[in-house]
């Protein structure tokens, strides 16, 4: 015969679950952290059910009916729970998940695909930079061998207007007494 499904759920000595009180509904609807918990416990709630299902229907006879319908019955009310939690849940899954999931592949495969793919741009911008910082020194070291003064010129100028720069940076973000102040944008 089948028994009771193991965790935390309640049920008799002859596999039935309990009907009791759904207290998931009577917490604040306001954290949507809790909100997708609840549909969490819900869908685990609809899991064992279906266990509890099978397990009836695979040894099922005359005497197995009424276990049967209750099985049933509970499984509707929380598929029916399952659906008024999940209203309170705003959830966007992309649709390449979606897709992944129906053709029986692991969804973890998308955030797999999502990562490698900004690794690679942000090689790709890295070798840029890289290139531009390159090109730069290069221009500098040509400019200097050809025009001395000016590019000891130029670079006094850089000198100081990033010291200045800095320093209104740092005025900016410090309070007289050495509190950090946090820009507020209205």
């Amino acid at each position: 015969m089948d028994g009771p499904v193991g965790g935390s759920r309640a049920s008799g000595g002859n596999g039935m679950v309990s009907n009791q009180a759904n207290d998931t509904t009577t917490v604040a609807a306001d954290d949507p952290k809790q909100n997708l918990n609840q549909v969490i416990n819900s869908v685990q709630k609809t899991l064992g059910l279906l266990h509890q299902l099978y397990l009836t229907v695979s040894s099922f006879n005359a005497a197995s009916q009424l276990p049967l319908l209750q099985r049933l019955n509970s499984l509707v009310s929380e598929l029916d729970n399952m659906v008024k939690l999940s209203e309170k849940c705003n959830i966007q899954v992309p649709m390449e998940v979606l897709n992944l999931i129906d053709d029986g592949k692991n969804p973890d495969e998308f955030t797999r695909d999502v990562i490698n793919s900004c690794i690679a741009k942000n090689q790709v911008t890295k070798g840029k930079t890289d290139a531009f910082k390159s090109l730069r020194k290069h221009l500098l070291d040509e400019l200097e061998q050809t025009f001395p003064d000016e590019v000891e010129a130029y670079r006094e100028i850089r000198a100081n207007s990033a010291a200045e720069a800095k320093r209104l940076a740092q005025s900016q973000s410090m309070l007289p007494n050495g509190d950090v102040k946090v820009k507020s944008e209205l």
